[in-house]
């Protein structure tokens, strides 16, 4: 590709938002001397062709870069050496966004993603870091830890390619529920269970990954945890992708996590207290809230009823369900097994508690 001759323009300090990373990530390509081409930068960016055609052209046409075309090496350079972009073509807002982004990234620590967008995120922001104060806000705007699932490169890499080539891929994993367990244990004696599969789409909740697909021998979308799958292996056949493949589709309409049932149904939960929390969060589409004597009554339709009952415990002595039946049910079945273990618990700590006669009748009898 030959960029056209056009006469330079005076650049403005100003770009479309959703350009400039791309347009950082452009400088620090061609800068490395590595005479990229538009098909590499596109594929490297994960952007189309045409993208780049007009990003280069921008950035010779508009923003003064020194871009030529080498027809041997069959890439650009820069014909200064020297040169790199501007901070100035930045708003402080975009510098903001732009670290911000790398600070997000921290979320995904531990996941293969992670170092890949890191670096990339790193690169753009190299001509950046002249800018000044271009860094104040990482000890003003941080992100707290949190837990994080370790996922190995190899099963990401593969299941990825599976994702790109809709291909079927089969691995061993280990299950929670007893009753879909193939049995053949490791040397751990973990139960491991062989799949073969459909994978649908990755998905990213509260600091794991899980892989959404449709299990071949069971009929049926299951939701794989990556950090529980090993062996894993691309097959040669591929499938078709149906057209509700979307997790979306079907996950229902609240927002407890990749956890779905097929069954819906409609919640009530109390909350005592000050319950203003609850109110700044949307829980799900159709939620609504009602004052009562206690509190709040936060009522909504979920078909992940499990994980409704895990934040529903989550709450402790705060909140009570109302509906539906079974819920009410559930919950009575734990507060009552865990009042059993508070029993025993209570009992142990009696006893550890009472004086040992023998120390205290020596003690005594030294007086």
């Amino acid at each position: 590709m030959i960029m056209p001759d056009n006469k330079p323009m005076k650049p403005r300090k100003t770009l479309p938002k959703t350009a400039l990373p791309r347009i950082y990530f452009i400088d620090q390509e061609i800068a490395s001397g590595r005479y990229p081409n538009a098909p590499y930068l596109a594929k490297k960016y994960e952007t189309s062709l045409s993208s780049i055609n007009r990003d280069i052209a921008y950035m010779r046409d508009m923003m003064d870069a020194p871009i030529e075309y080498d027809f041997f090496k069959k890439g650009f350079y820069y014909t200064e050496k020297t040169y790199r972009l501007s901070a100035a073509y930045a708003t402080e807002e975009d510098i903001l966004a732009l670290g911000m982004a790398k600070n997000l990234l921290d979320l995904y620590s531990g996941t293969p993603i992670h170092d890949a967008a890191l670096n990339l995120l790193q690169s753009i922001a190299v001509p950046l870091q002249d800018a000044k104060d271009a860094e104040w806000y990482k000890n003003r705007i941080i992100i707290p830890k949190s837990i994080t699932v370790h996922v190995d490169p190899e099963i990401w890499k593969v299941i990825v390619i599976g994702l790109q080539e809709n291909r079927i891929i089969s691995f061993t994993y280990q299950d929670a529920s007893e009753k879909d367990t193939v049995k053949y244990e490791t040397e751990q004696g973990s139960k491991l269970n062989a799949r073969k599969v459909h994978p649908y789409q990755l998905l990213f909740d509260r600091s794991a990954w899980y892989l959404s697909a449709y299990d071949v021998d069971r009929k049926d979308r299951r939701i794989f945890s990556l950090s529980r799958i090993s062996k894993v292996s691309l097959t040669d056949e591929n499938f078709t992708l149906k057209s509700d493949f979307d997790y979306q589709s079907w996950e229902g309409q609240s927002y407890f996590g990749v956890f779905a049932g097929a069954k819906v149904y409609k919640f009530a939960i109390e909350i005592k207290g000050d319950a203003r929390w609850i109110t700044e969060r949307k829980w799900a589409e159709d939620q609504s809230i009602q004052k009562t004597a206690k509190g709040i009554k936060l009522s909504f339709s979920s078909n992940q009823f499990d994980k409704v009952m895990d934040w529903l415990l989550s709450q402790g002595d705060n909140a009570r369900p109302l509906a539906p039946k079974q819920l009410v049910e559930r919950w009575i079945q734990v507060i009552e097994k865990m009042f059993s273990l508070s029993l025993d618990l209570s009992e142990d700590m009696l006893r550890k508690k009472q004086p040992n006669l023998k120390e205290l009748s020596n003690f005594t009898s030294s007086l």
